[in-house]
């Protein structure tokens, strides 16, 4: 059936490219045919040149240089039956012809180079993409998830927001965080801080001590790039959590990230009240706080960064997070993403200013303890998910 479907594809595709072919085919032929009847005083041969100006919008060179060359022959044809080839107007309509359907065909070929080199750009991006950020499974321990992430930049999948997951023992941590800047010059950040939470989530008993250490690895990080006039302008925020599998609670570190929404069957959204501490990479006297908070089977907790609670309407008007998730709290992980991926979107007008991301982990209320690996990366119920 798989095969028959991918057959299916790319003949559909031929059969359409074909179907399209049809109509500069049948504008020369019909501009032929009704200038060789008109009157000697009546021109229509310079329309001939919009068959090969049409073509590239869906075929290749070649296509666009064998409708070029038809048309070319039907205004020698006209010339022919009008007075003879002879004629300066005839003689300077064929030459002007011939000269546009050589640059429109220079043209499509430099398109096609031009869409084979994005492509090309986009493969490469999706690499990066899946080699920094794992695709997040759909099931780990007794949590259902389901990610987004829109990338402000064109063509750029991956950005200065990140999120990981990793299990260890009964218990599953999640990170997520947001680098300064944004797009593409804040992935050598993330990459950073996605590397030491990977290195070090099986190796500190305590969130706490996990949390200082991505702090010790963003700080060594920033010392040894940054130029003494940009001292202390490298740092993140991050969000870290840890979620038993038998506790109904969540256990969370804050280094200035905003708080996390826990979502409660009847739209029921409360806002968990954090003791933050400065972001990651900013020097701080004081230790990093650990926030205990319950979590019980059938509630979604929803992290997300600032992007999304900072992207802004024609008016100037914060998204209203809390509010639109209210309307969605009994629904599933994957279907809470696809209606904020949709209502983010129609609230900034199609384009975010800033990377956004987000995650819904949604506890089951039958504790399957199923393990599917570790995993970290982003997309709509486990794969990617583009700015649209």
């Amino acid at each position: 059936m798989a095969s028959r479907l991918g057959r299916a594809g790319p003949q559909r595709s031929w059969q359409s490219a074909h179907a399209l072919l049809l109509l500069p085919v049948v504008l020369i032929v019909v501009i032929t045919v009704v200038d060789v009847r008109a009157p000697d005083n009546v021109h229509l041969g310079p329309a001939l040149v919009i068959a090969p100006a049409l073509t590239p919008s869906f075929a290749g060179p070649r296509t666009t240089a064998a409708v070029g060359a038809l048309a070319v022959a039907a205004q020698i044809l006209i010339g022919v039956t009008h007075g003879g080839l002879g004629t300066t107007n005839h003689i300077v309509q064929i030459i002007t012809l011939t000269v546009l359907v050589v640059l429109t065909v220079l043209y499509s070929a430099l398109r096609d180079r031009r869409q084979a080199q994005l492509a090309q750009v986009r493969t490469v991006a999706e690499a990066a993409q899946h080699v920094l950020m794992w695709p997040l499974p759909e099931q780990i321990g007794p949590l259902r998830i389901a990610s987004l992430y829109l990338a402000a930049e064109d063509e750029a999948q991956i950005g200065g927001d990140l999120y990981a997951a990793s299990r260890s023992g009964g218990t599953v941590r999640v990170l997520i965080g947001d680098v300064r800047g944004k797009g593409l010059s804040a992935i050598g950040e993330a990459a950073l801080l996605l590397g030491a939470f990977r290195e070090s989530a099986h190796r500190h008993l305590a969130l706490t001590e996990l949390a200082g250490s991505l702090d010790q690895s963003v700080t060594r990080y920033a010392a040894e790039l940054d130029p003494p006039d940009e001292a202390g302008e490298r740092f993140a925020t991050a969000l870290l959590v840890e979620i038993p599998d038998r506790d109904p609670v969540t256990r969370m570190t804050s280094c200035g990230h905003p708080p996390p929404l826990l979502l409660s069957p009847g739209h029921v959204v409360t806002v968990p009240s954090l003791h933050p501490s400065p972001p990651l990479g900013v020097p701080a006297g004081d230790e990093h706080t650990l926030d205990v908070f319950s979590f019980e089977p059938g509630d979604t907790l929803l992290l997300y960064t600032d992007g999304v609670v900072e992207a802004r309407d024609d008016h100037g008007r914060f998204y209203p997070l809390v509010d639109r998730v209210a309307r969605w709290t009994e629904d599933s992980p994957e279907a809470l993403m696809h209606h904020l991926r949709r209502d983010l979107l129609a609230h900034v007008g199609g384009r975010l200013g800033d990377d956004a991301a987000l995650i819904a982990l949604h506890r089951t209320r039958a504790e399957r303890h199923q393990h599917h690996g570790h995993g970290h990366g982003h997309g709509h119920g486990g794969g990617p998910a583009r700015q649209g």
